[in-house]
């Protein structure tokens, strides 16, 4: 998701510009400033919460083989972390051949395990990225008429304040809006589709951590 917001933020960059290009000075005030989270505004839109609800139900078993997967490479590196510890004691915190090898054991474990949850978790970050996709493609629609509606004239991002008051907060008005121009969204994606380069190959989708969690702001 994080990639799709470098693409959305890029929304209110002409915006902003646009704002303090064609606004007179004197007619630039306070009451026309609001903050924006796009991220959280997509993940609380009806459309994404009901297609989370359908890719936990559709992909189950994935996620259930995901997660069942994932503890067991948790556990497995976690005891050979251990090891290696128990080992650079014994040897006085020296390194040895053995332990070398020990520790070249661990890392191509630990890379072997990141690839294997990489595969398994492709359909289903396949699945999220499209349904995001959907709901960012009106994104920008949206937040012009959540503006319009606040007599807005400038937007801001929530990293990109100090602090502010949550009166100028219209998150949720962009919510309304986007539940307006995308009521559902599907979870399939069309074959071959990827995130940002439709109608070509699908390249493999990096995994979530855990891919029943919602995304989080990065």
């Amino acid at each position: 998701m994080k990639t799709i917001f470098k693409a959305a933020a890029l929304v209110l960059a002409p915006m902003t510009a646009m704002a303090l290009t064609s606004v007179p000075a004197a007619a630039q005030s306070k009451t026309g400033i609001a903050v924006v989270d796009l991220q959280r505004a997509v993940a609380t839109s009806a459309a994404y919460s009901a297609a989370r609800t359908q890719i936990q139900t559709t992909y189950k078993a994935q996620i259930d083989s995901f997660t069942a997967r994932k503890n067991a490479i948790d556990a497995d590196l976690k005891a050979k972390g251990t090891a290696l510890e128990v080992a650079m004691k014994a040897a006085g915190g020296k390194p040895t051949p053995a332990i070398q090898t020990q520790y070249e054991a661990y890392q191509k474990a630990g890379q072997e395990g990141q690839a294997e949850l990489q595969r398994m978790g492709q359909p289903i970050a396949l699945a999220n990225a499209y349904v995001e996709e959907q709901i960012s493609a009106k994104l920008s629609d949206a937040l012009k008429s959540a503006m319009n509606k606040a007599k807005v004239d400038l937007i801001l991002s929530p990293d990109a304040t100090v602090s502010y008051q949550p009166t100028v907060d219209i998150t949720d008005s962009v919510v309304t809006e986007l539940n307006t121009l995308v009521p559902s969204v599907g979870i399939t994606p069309p074959a071959g589709w990827q995130p940002g380069r439709q109608g070509q190959a699908a390249a493999p989708a990096a995994a979530p951590a855990n891919p029943s969690q919602q995304p989080t702001s990065r």
